[in-house]
C-alpha cells in the first residue's frame, strides 16, 4: 500500500513537470536525429591533390581513383593550405615528393597508400613495356602539420580540452546561480537599489574567478601531465580557453534563469551542450550537409575548437585565428546582454 502511494506520488510529480516529460521524449530523439544526419547526409568528400610536373597519363590514373587533381606550375605550403588540398605530389630532378597537410591523419595515410599503389603499378607497367627510365615509385613524404606518427587523438585532444572547460564551467555557473535564486538570495538582492548590470557583473566576476582557476588547471594538466602536443603558444591556448569559459559562464547563468531546480538545469545539457560536440571537429564540418554547416556556425564550440586546433596542432598565431576569437567575444557579449534582460522577471524597474 505504501509502495503504491509512493509510485502514485512520483507519477503525479512527473506529470506536473512538463519540461521533464518533454525531455524524456525530445532529448533522445533530438540526439539520435542529429547523429543520423551527421552520418548519412554528408557525402564522403574525395581527396584533393595538387600536382607539379606530373605527366597527363599519371594524372588520369590518379583521377580514376576518386582523387580530385589540381595542376600547378609551382606550389608552396601556403598555396596548399589556402586551396585546402590534402597533399601535393611533385616531380623534381627525377624524384617524387609528396607533401601532406595532415589535417586528418587517417585521410593522409589513405591518400599516401593510394598514391603508392598507383605509382607502383604504373612503374611496373612502364617497365614491362620497355619504356626508358620509368619514374621509380619511391616517394619522399613531408608533412605540413604533424608527422608520420601523428594520430587522430593528437588533433582530438585539443578539442577535448576546450569542450571540457566549456562543459564544467557551464554546469557549475548555472547551478551556482540557481541556488542563489532558489534560496531567495537573488530576490533579496534585487529588492535593493542595485542595478541589473551590476548584479550580472558581480556574478560573472565571482564565478569567473573560479572558471579561470579551473581553466588553468585543465590546460596545465593536459599539457604537462598528459603531454598533449602544443605546437603554438601556450598563452594563446590559455586565452582561447578563458574565452570559451567566459562564454560558458554567461550561457550557464542565462539558462539558469529558466530553470526551477537543479534537475531542470541539468536538462539543458543534452539540448544545449551535447549537440555542440558533434560540431567541434570530431566529424569534418566540410563534409556535412549544407544546413548542418549553417547550424555549426551558431555553436560557440565550433569556433573554440577550431582556434585550439589551429594553435595546438598547427602552430598558428593570433593573426590566423582572429575570426574565431571575435566570434567567441560576440557570443559572450550576446549572452551577457541577454542576462541583463532576463533579470527583469525578478524586479520591475
Amino acid at each position: 500500500m505504501r509502495t503504491r502511494a509512493l509510485i502514485k506520488r512520483i507519477c503525479q510529480q512527473m506529470l506536473r513537470d512538463k519540461r521533464t516529460l518533454a525531455l524524456l521524449v525530445v532529448g533522445p530523439l533530438l540526439i539520435l536525429t542529429l547523429m543520423y544526419f551527421l552520418f548519412n547526409s554528408g557525402e564522403n568528400a574525395s581527396s584533393k591533390l595538387g600536382v607539379v610536373n606530373i605527366d597527363k597519363s599519371t594524372i588520369q590514373l590518379i583521377e580514376k581513383s576518386d582523387i580530385v587533381v589540381k595542376e600547378y606550375i609551382n606550389a608552396t605550403n601556403r598555396a596548399i593550405t589556402n586551396d585546402k588540398l590534402d597533399g601535393l605530389l611533385e616531380l623534381k630532378n627525377g624524384k617524387l615528393y609528396l607533401t601532406l597537410t595532415n589535417n586528418d591523419p587517417s585521410r593522409s595515410k589513405e591518400l599516401q597508400m593510394k598514391l603508392n599503389q598507383l605509382l607502383t603499378a604504373k612503374f611496373q607497367q612502364n617497365k614491362n613495356m620497355g619504356m626508358p627510365n620509368p619514374i621509380k615509385p619511391d616517394i619522399e613524404t613531408k608533412y605540413i602539420y604533424g608527422s608520420s606518427e601523428t594520430t587522430f587523438f593528437d588533433i582530438f585532444s585539443s578539442i577535448l580540452v576546450g569542450y571540457f572547460v566549456f562543459f564544467f564551467v557551464f554546469l557549475i555557473s548555472g547551478i551556482g546561480l540557481l541556488r542563489e535564486r532558489t534560496s531567495g538570495t537573488l530576490e533579496r538582492l534585487m529588492s535593493t537599489p542595485i542595478k541589473r548590470r551590476e548584479v550580472i557583473t558581480g556574478y560573472l566576476i565571482g564565478y569567473g574567478i573560479f572558471a579561470v582557476i579551473q581553466t588553468l588547471i585543465v590546460v596545465v594538466y593536459a599539457i604537462n601531465i598528459l603531454k598533449i602536443t602544443v605546437v603554438g603558444s601556450i598563452c594563446i591556448v590559455i586565452l582561447i580557453n578563458l574565452l570559451l569559459a567566459f562564454v560558458a559562464l554567461s550561457l550557464g547563468i542565462l539558462l539558469s534563469t529558466f530553470a526551477a531546480s537543479e534537475f531542470q538545469m541539468i536538462q539543458f545539457i543534452p539540448l544545449i551542450v551535447i549537440p555542440q560536440v558533434f560540431f567541434a571537429g570530431i566529424f569534418p564540418v566540410e563534409s556535412m550537409a549544407n544546413w548542418l554547416q549553417v547550424i555549426a556556425r551558431f555553436m560557440p564550440i565550433y569556433y573554440g575548437a577550431d582556434a585550439l586546433k589551429s594553435v595546438m596542432y598547427k602552430g598558428m598565431g593570433l593573426s590566423d585565428i582572429w575570426v574565431d576569437i571575435l566570434a567567441l567575444a560576440v557570443f559572450a557579449a550576446i549572452f551577457v546582454t541577454l542576462n541583463v534582460f532576463a533579470l527583469k522577471k525578478y524586479r520591475k524597474l
